[in-house]
């Protein structure tokens, strides 16, 4: 007989708790879990309990019937045992049939229940009072037993109730003694005790499947979704990549043009007497340093989310810095009828301070562009353990709303009115630079603003102290030129232009130049000329997949390790750092200044600019 079927749920459609109702399929193999899980417990009671009652009854019944009753018990127990063995074996195996083992694991409880029945017929009249009451206690225990694991079966759990206790209830009324009557009565309490404590079973391991298949259902859910996070983030680590390579890529070949630009405009310039031309040529050199800024601030950014940018912290003095950023925006303020003040330059920080420097001069040029009356102030006070560092300025302001984005990249404030052409220069990068300099040396940044009055940045930076050696101030300075004459440079570039330029540069200056394009070029002419070059000005990038590296190697195996080597790069997302300590050479990013360029030449010829 295969009984299997399972009572409705709470409410139609839905299990307990206002969870969705189990299929039948998990009911089945929820049940054929717990079924078998009981087994071994329930056989070893099943047999506990007829080793009692065969005791009880062993003198006083029929021994031809008590012994037929436990030879059938045993035969069916051993069948049990051994379905029990052959389903462990099969989970062990990974087979995975449960309405059939539920159907044979029914079978047997029917059976065994149908068992107890015949013995509760063929032994309540032999003996007394005690023979009687064991064999109730033995059966009652049996039904309540199997309430836990037969609840979540209706028609088996009824016809199982009905073999434990119909037959006792029979015998027990139908016996003649002047209680029996009373007796059934108790034992039809019992039963119907039993039968509610079974409903609420069944109630509660439907709940219980209920909720485990929910749980997987979320624990599916969340699996899903996790796997499209981390799809997502591949993507956006992918495209953080792609980006990272585009603006590389884009920043050397957009440098390549500006760089040669620069070369002939100061080939120009030193050429030209006529004030008017050389006028024109310092604005394009303007323009070029101009366009060299937006590249910058592109690549800021990007080198700093790579995570390229290493915080090294020293002490340093603000008086130093103060100079060095008065020196630049001076003018920039002069010329716009701005007064540009410095407060606390006898301070000390202990921080980068190169990046301490960027974030400044992003403050205070963000604060002359935006400022049309009145001026800008950067102070510097002290603040317990740490120095606030402060850019005031009297412009423009900038309101609430726009204040929780002005760190955003591309965005410029608007402050509720339209901006003047000048307020619109640049990419709106400058903000978002400074902010994540700031996070990078984990120094809180912050500000206040009034549209119409004037806004004020604060950074917060260790307290220093005093350097042990203060440099030399180099700053009032002039820059003088150099002579090459009787000089022999080098030059390794492939892009023509920048070549040009170079050689018309270095030949406006005195030097005999041999130019080459590609390291066969230059190793071939190593090869078979004897005079040794005094300078090597080599670009990193060379035709063929080969490198700057591979021609300064060709010329030192010729001339020498002490060659001098000035590497130029377009290239700024590699780290040439560590190739240029390794090789014993100097890096210049394009475009170079050309001012740049014949201090380093200089430096590498142990010449003074005279």
């Amino acid at each position: 007989m295969a009984l299997t079927a399972t009572l409705p749920a709470t409410e139609p459609g839905t299990g307990g708790r206002g969870l969705p109702a189990p299929s039948n399929d998990a009911l089945i193999e929820d049940t054929e879990r717990l079924v078998y899980r009981q087994t071994s417990a329930g056989l070893m009671g099943h047999f506990l309990g007829m080793v009692v009652v065969a005791l009880a009854y062993w003198k006083v019944a029929p021994p031809v019937v008590l012994r037929g009753w436990i030879i059938a018990f045993l035969v069916l127990w051993t069948l049990r045992f051994a379905t029990l063995l052959a389903h462990d074996r099969a989970v062990m195996q990974g087979e995975d049939a449960p309405a059939r083992w539920l159907r044979r694991w029914n079978t047997g409880a029917l059976a065994g229940a149908a068992l107890w029945s015949l013995g509760s017929m063929l032994l309540y009249d032999h003996g007394g009072w005690f023979q009687r009451t064991t064999l109730m206690l033995a059966i009652y225990s049996f039904a309540i037993g199997a309430v836990p694991y037969m609840a979540s079966q209706p028609k088996l759990f009824l016809s199982c109730m009905g073999l434990y206790f119909l037959p006792m209830i029979g015998r027990t009324a139908l016996h003649g003694g002047p209680d029996d009557v009373h007796l059934a009565g108790v034992w039809c309490l019992m039963a119907l005790c039993t039968l509610v404590v079974g409903r609420g079973f069944h109630n509660v391991f439907g709940d219980m499947v209920s909720l485990r298949l929910h749980s997987e259902d979320l624990a599916q859910r969340l699996k899903g979704e996790m796997a499209l996070a981390e799809a997502a983030q591949r993507e956006a680590e992918t495209a953080n990549r792609a980006k990272t390579q585009f603006f590389a890529a884009a920043s050397h070949d957009l440098r390549q043009p500006l760089h040669a630009m620069g070369l002939f405009a100061e080939a120009l310039r030193q050429r030209c007497k006529d004030d008017d031309v050389v006028h024109l040529v310092n604005s394009i050199n303007s323009s070029v340093d101009a366009l060299e800024g937006l590249f910058s601030e592109l690549l800021d950014i990007t080198k700093i989310d790579t995570g390229a940018v290493e915080i090294e912290p020293e002490h340093f003095s603000m008086r130093d810095l103060f100079a060095r950023i008065r020196l630049h925006f001076e003018p920039t303020a002069f010329e716009k009828g701005l007064m540009l003040g410095f407060r606390g330059e006898h301070h000390h920080a202990y921080a980068d301070p190169v990046i301490v420097e960027r974030i400044l001069r992003n403050l205070v040029s963000n604060a002359i562009r935006y400022t049309e009356d009145g001026g800008v102030l950067v102070s510097c006070r002290r603040r317990g353990q740490a120095l606030c560092l402060q850019v005031w300025d009297t412009g423009i302001g900038i309101t609430e709303k726009e204040q929780g984005r002005i760190f955003d990249e591309f965005y410029q404030t608007h402050s509720g009115r339209p901006l003047e052409p000048h307020h619109r220069k640049g990419l709106g990068l400058g903000l978002a630079i400074v902010k994540r300099l700031a996070d990078l040396m984990q120094s809180p940044l912050s500000l206040r603003s009034r549209v119409g009055h004037g806004t004020v940045f604060t950074l917060m930076i260790p307290v220093g102290r005093a350097p042990r050696l203060q440099p030399a101030s180099t700053l009032s300075r002039p820059t003088l030129g150099i002579t090459l004459d009787r000089r022999h440079v080098v030059v390794v570039e492939d892009e023509q232009a920048v070549l040009d330029g170079l050689q018309v540069l270095l030949k406006g200056w005195g030097a005999t130049v041999s130019a080459f394009d590609s390291v066969p070029g230059v190793t071939a002419w190593a090869q078979q000329t004897t005079a040794r070059p005094d300078l090597v000005i080599v670009d990193y990038r060379l035709p063929e997949q080969q490198t700057g590296i591979e021609a300064i190697r060709a010329l030192r195996a010729r001339f020498g390790k002490d060659l001098p080597v000035i590497m130029v790069t377009g290239s700024t997302m590699t780290g040439h750092e560590e190739e240029a300590r390794q090789h014993n050479f100097h890096v210049l990013i394009k475009p170079v200044v050309p001012t740049k360029l014949r201090a380093m030449i200089a430096f590498k010829l142990g010449v003074r600019q005279g």
